[in-house]
This record gives structure tokens, sequence and C-alpha cells, in this order.
């Protein structure tokens, strides 16, 4: 029997330090692409912390997801990695953070949705359809805003680079919960197979390093490398198993609205109406295509 958790909170907070966590990496990614790092750098310092934490669970337990189709364990291999982190880090080098929230993790219950018809058969409710038309509008919005009304110069590309990254890590996601791996496992088979695939491609294109010392170096290895990859596993790993999937999807709701803080108060990003109408939207699409409120509540007394 699993231990219930220290405090009745407990879940909700490990479910908000996750959804923080991923917030943080898009606002972190954006400001230093933006100034003291480049994308080379970036991935690096986040594939080589993680790989060697994880090269224990690689030696003992082997970096080939076994019972799945090729087809399927590569998916695995990719998008257990630095694939997502990697296609959004490219993306921040063209739209700002407040842009990847909505248009990254905010779509990740679209592509999941169209992930799990296409390979399991699985097709949602009117609520989660609800949820999911709330989700396009809103990314349409946050689009317009960016492409159309600030008419930034290749904020296309970014925000082709954020829905790219959802539906990798969408197609990731539905094929795990198949897979009969755990988490950690799945992570230590991308990280090894990243290394083998993108370490030798970042090493050629050269890391020099030249715009930042040691310790913003050490800093942002810490975080990129074990912060925002491996702590944030554990802290999802947690909410899923005290709160549920539903519940814990629902917390992505606070994704958009954290980024688009963040983005307008910490990094001063343009934020207009028709921005913040778009964030609302995904926001709530989030709450509804995660299911949380279809779920059937026990009778009280």
């Amino acid at each position: 029997m699993n231990a219930p958790p220290a405090f009745p909170g407990a879940g909700a907070l490990a479910a908000v330090a996750t959804v923080s966590i991923w917030a943080a990496f898009m606002l972190v990614s954006r400001h230093a692409v933006g100034a003291d790092f480049t994308v080379a750098e970036l991935l690096f310092l986040r594939l080589a912390p993680a790989a060697v934490i994880c090269l224990p669970v690689m030696v003992r337990r082997g970096v080939i997801p076994r019972g799945l189709s090729w087809p399927r364990a590569i998916v695995v291999m990719v998008g257990a990695g630095v694939g997502f982190p990697a296609v959004i880090i490219s993306g921040l080098q063209f739209a700002p953070a407040s842009d990847a929230g909505p248009l990254a993790p905010g779509m990740l219950p679209f592509w999941t949705t169209l992930w799990a018809a296409l390979l399991m058969k699985e097709y949602p409710g009117p609520r989660r359809l609800a949820g999911l038309v709330l989700i396009l509008a809103g990314a349409a919005l946050v689009s317009l805003q960016a492409v159309v009304i600030d008419a930034q110069p290749g904020a296309w590309r970014g925000h082709l680079g954020f829905v790219a990254a959802a539906a990798l890590w969408a197609g990731y996601a539905v094929v795990f919960r198949q897979s009969g791996l755990d988490p950690l496992h799945a992570v230590a088979i991308g990280m090894f197979w990243s290394s083998v695939a993108i370490g030798p491609v970042l090493l050629w294109i050269g890391l020099p390093f030249a715009n930042a010392d040691l310790p913003e170096i050490a800093v942002m290895a810490f975080l990129q490398g074990v912060v925002m990859s491996l702590v944030a596993l554990v802290t999802f790993g947690y909410a899923v198993r005290v709160l549920g999937a539903a519940e814990t999807g629902a917390f992505g709701a606070l994704v958009p609205v954290l980024t688009l803080l963040g983005g307008a108060l910490v990094l001063d990003e343009p934020v207009g109406p028709p921005k913040i109408l778009g964030v609302i939207l995904v926001a709530a699409g989030v709450v509804l295509a995660s299911g949380v409120l279809s779920r059937r509540r026990p009778a009280g007394p």
C-alpha cells in the first residue's frame, strides 16, 4: 500500500511546484538565449548533468524500451530526452516566453487527445471537446497578437516550434502510458539516446561559453539539468500518485498564466488584450480538457 502524503496539501504543492518549474524553464531559457548562452550551450547544460545523474539507471535497467514496437520505442527514445526542450528553446530565439506558455504546455491536451484517438482509439466527450476548442481559440489569439498586431519579426517561427514541441511531447506521453516504464527509467533511456544522437552534434557546433562565466554556467547547469528536468519529473510523478492524472493535468492551466505574468513583469515582454484573453481561454480549456470536471464525486452525507 502506498504511504499517504505527509499532509493533506502535499499533492497540490507538488503539482504547483511542477507547473512553476515548467514556467520557469521557459522564462529562464528565453532570457538565456537572448543574453549569455547559445541554444547549443543550453541544450548541453540540460543534457550533460541529467545524463550523468541517470547513468546508474541506464546501466542497471538498460536503455532499450523493451516490449514496444520499434516505432513506439523510437518515440520514447526521442520524447523522453531533450527533443521537447530543444524545440522549445530553439523557438524562444524568435518568440517570447509568454507565447510559449499557451502554445507549448497549453496545447498539450489538444495533441494528447489527437494522438490518443489515432493510436488508442480513445475519443473525448463533449466537455473535453469544448476545452479543446477553447485551447485552439486561445492559441489563435496569442498568435494574432504577436504575428499580426505586434508584427514581431520571426515570431511565427517560434510559434511553429512551440506547437511542434507540444505535438512531440504529447506523442511520447501517449506511448509512455502503454509502455510499462516508470518515469525515471524513461528519462534515463531518453538521456542516453540524446547523448548519442545530439551530444556529438553539439560538440561539433561548438560550445565556447564565450558570454558566460563559470558561476553562471554552474547555475544554469543546475537549473536546466537538475531542477527543470529531474526535479520536475519527481514532483509531477508524486502529484499524479496523490491527486490523480486528471487533477494534476488541471494544474497545467497555471503554466500559461505564470509565463504571461513572468514574461510581462520580469522580461518586459509585450502583452496586449488579445494575448491576455488568449491565455485565459487556453487556461480554461486546459481545465476542461483535463477531465477533472467530468469525474464523479462521491456522494456526501
